[in-house]
């Protein structure tokens, strides 16, 4: 499978360059098509991880070639995109490392605690190329129903980290959720902002508001008195100037954020989002086989043709390229 990506990523960035192929990883449909070429289940939450993972797997080999690469992944290896990010980027002399570390930080941040849909982030991966444009794909679990959500973002298209950012989500599910980064909590997000730099002044206002019956649901039970003053007197050092800042800073977590949402609610009057972003709706849960067990020998061919053509267009024979491009018109015509 990490093979015949790696074939997939050469005849694509022939075709397209890097950034064509950002821009097709971003898409959840072409994305979810590519995991079925590789041969991974169609309705199987595990397509997200196993698919970046060979994706990245052979960036290892022809990565610096290709100008493309990648980092982080699912579980502990989430938690090390920074630093190979960092590493990568010594590697080959790219001078917007920090910028993507903060990129990587911000994406999950924002999918964990400032959209608040009860799914919890356990893959993350972000590629990139040696322009700085990138492409994050992360996937969350709701513990209780045990489904998968998929969150991909895109530089290109993003006008905003804080105002509708994401060029999809996936999941089959959709909910009532607390959103931080819908276009229409932008007052919402400014009440935050505003709290944010009162200290521990707003402390009273905000413990009255925990006290009331809320229309969003708020367990104090997961709200600790000393680090909620805390986090408000590190920000009141800080005075941070914008929400992308706030979520950046320690302590700004998932209850913090939906205290001081609510409270801003209450006193400024700018009512929070409860829509859920999820426009695209993918099956999870499959077993291995399904919709047919993988034909290996069909694969290895597969996996022979690309090769070819790349080997042949690198070459400057490009017969093959071109019948592609040729099946591809002719297919869209017919659709």
């Amino acid at each position: 499978m990490t093979e015949l990506a790696g074939a997939i990523l050469e005849v694509m960035a022939l075709e397209w360059g890097t950034a064509g192929i950002l821009e097709r990883l971003s898409n959840p449909f072409w994305f979810q098509s590519l995991g079925c070429l590789l041969g991974f289940d169609w309705h199987s939450s595990g397509l997200t991880t196993t698919t970046t993972g060979a994706i990245k797997e052979a960036l290892k080999s022809i990565g610096k070639e290709l100008g493309l690469f990648a980092a982080g992944g699912k579980g502990k290896s989430a938690l090390k995109a920074p630093e190979q990010i960092d590493q990568k980027c010594e590697q080959i002399g790219l001078e917007t490392g920090e910028l993507l570390i903060k990129v990587s930080r911000l994406t999950a941040k924002i999918d964990n605690s400032a959209l608040q849909d009860g799914f919890s982030l356990y893959h993350h991966t972000i590629f990139f190329d040696k322009k700085g444009r990138w492409c994050v794909i992360q996937q969350g679990l709701n513990p209780e129903s045990q489904m998968a959500r998929r969150y991909h973002w895109y530089s290109e298209s993003l006008k905003s980290f804080t105002s509708d950012p994401h060029s999809a989500v996936c999941c089959d599910v959709k909910g009532t959720v607390l959103n931080l980064v819908a276009s229409e909590a932008e007052d919402n997000r400014r009440g935050i902002l505003e709290l944010s730099k009162e200290g521990e002044k707003v402390l009273p206002e905000i413990e009255l508001v925990l006290k009331m019956p809320p229309h969003h649901h708020i367990d104090t039970r997961c709200i600790n008195p000393a680090r909620l003053k805390s986090t408000l007197l590190n920000l009141y050092e800080k005075q941070v100037s914008n929400f992308e800042e706030l979520l950046l800073t320690k302590g700004t977590g998932a209850s913090f954020l939906r205290a001081l949402a609510l409270t801003s609610e209450v006193i400024y009057g700018t009512p929070v989002s409860y829509r859920d972003p999820a426009r695209f709706s993918f099956a999870h849960g499959g077993k291995d086989g399904h919709p047919y067990p993988v034909n290996l020998k069909t694969y290895r061919h597969t996996i022979e043709v690309l090769k070819e053509m790349v080997n042949r267009a690198k070459m400057g024979h490009s017969d093959k390229l071109r019948a592609f491009r040729r099946l591809e018109s002719l297919t869209s015509c017919a659709i």
